[in-house]
């Protein structure tokens, strides 16, 4: 797993923490529109919506076209996908194993 030394401080562990300890989709949608622009929460949704068309294998034009994220954050998200510290990996599996994912479509 990579190295997260970079980001590792106690703000970002209590701000991880505060976001850990929300216990709904609500609060968190009020959490992080306190936090956050609009635009960094469509920003972080788009990386994550893009993420899981890419783990479904759709190609970078069905992305292009479903969610209008440029080819570079494409690309940018499956390299974190392929060679990040599998944190997509993680949820994306965690979220399928739980339901709130359809299974993988098969290829």
């Amino acid at each position: 797993m990579p190295s997260t030394e970079k980001l590792m401080d106690d703000r970002t562990t209590l701000l991880f923490k505060a976001i850990i300890s929300l216990r709904s989709v609500e609060e968190c949608y009020r959490f992080f529109e306190d936090l956050c622009t609009v635009a960094e929460i469509k920003s972080l949704a788009e990386r994550f919506e893009v993420a899981r068309m890419l783990d479904e294998g759709l190609t970078y034009t069905e992305i292009v076209k479903k969610t209008g994220a440029s080819t570079a954050t494409i690309s940018r998200v499956k390299r974190f996908l392929h060679y990040g510290a599998d944190g997509y990996r993680m949820i994306l599996d965690r979220m399928r194993q739980e339901g709130i994912l359809p299974p993988k479509s098969a290829p």
